[in-house]
């Protein structure tokens, strides 16, 4: 008989516009959690569309984000996950007790080209494979 699978674990990565930095850390976790996370990330004033310089970053290392569109914050995201990443914005999250918390100060790729996109990419991948080491999950290769 096997034991039950544990629950996966949720994140929820949030900045302001949720264009940038917050769409390239879940989808890192994504991409190299598969299924055994359950990844989230808003905005608390989501822009138009994703940074197309974090698009192309992103592609440059296999991951499409073309389809993503930012989404806004709500009570319900940050209540339903297990750990908030807020991505150096100053951002006020919603506070629920025995959520963990925490805050990755990155620059902001906001109005920056593909190449200052780049180290923050890199940057926010290094965090996600330690965040998944945290947490007991496998990276994907």
């Amino acid at each position: 008989m096997t034991a039950p699978a544990a629950p996966r674990p949720s994140v929820l990565f949030v900045c302001v516009h949720n264009a940038g930095r917050s769409q390239m850390g879940a989808a890192f976790l994504s991409h190299l959690g598969r299924d055994r996370v359950e990844v989230r990330s808003a905005g608390s004033a989501p822009a138009d569309a994703v940074n197309p310089a974090v698009v192309t970053a992103m592609a440059e290392v296999g991951v499409d984000i073309s389809a993503e569109t930012p989404k806004v914050l709500t009570t319900e995201a940050v209540r339903s996950s297990d750990v908030v990443i807020t991505m150096g914005c100053g951002d006020a999250c919603p506070v629920f007790p025995g959520k963990r918390y925490l805050d990755w100060r990155l620059d902001d790729p906001a109005g920056q080209g593909t190449d200052a996109v780049r180290p923050i990419r890199d940057e926010i991948e290094r965090r996600v494979r330690g965040l998944l080491a945290e947490l007991g999950v496998p990276a994907a290769p």
